[in-house]
């Protein structure tokens, strides 16, 4: 016979946990792997998507989500109110990846100096 597990999740922990429930429910005695998926996940969300427009974007509507009304379940906020933190911080890593990649919306931008892309001029045709 084997041992339940329960995992007591708070608002935060609980869209990690189902990411985790997903792939399958650890057995008794084992590490919750949520636990190391809060930061991991966005991460590489981030790393992965890594756009500061979009990012910011994400971040304001989480933010807006994290603090909207949250009772009625038949409106936007309400459906969303589950994984608002999830979408909070999946944001935040978006935007900080896209600093690094120098991306705004597919376009280099040179806040922290030159890119690694050539200037594009519009309507010149290279001529080699």
């Amino acid at each position: 016979m084997t041992k339940p597990t329960l995992f007591k999740c708070n608002d935060f922990l609980w869209p990690f946990q189902e990411i985790v429930n997903t792939y399958g429910i650890p057995t008794y005695k084992e590490v919750n792997p949520a636990v190391f998926s809060v930061v991991s996940f966005p991460f590489l969300f981030g790393v992965m998507f890594g756009d500061m427009m979009h990012g910011t974007w994400l971040f304001v509507f989480a933010a807006w989500l994290c603090f909207a009304d949250k009772s009625d379940k038949n409106s936007l906020a309400g459906s969303l109110a589950p994984v608002r933190y999830l979408f909070l911080m999946m944001g935040f890593f978006s935007f900080y990846m896209g600093m690094i990649y120098n991306d705004f919306s597919s376009l280099p931008i040179t806040i922290f100096g030159d890119t690694c892309f050539d200037k594009i001029e519009i309507g010149a045709v290279d001529k080699k």
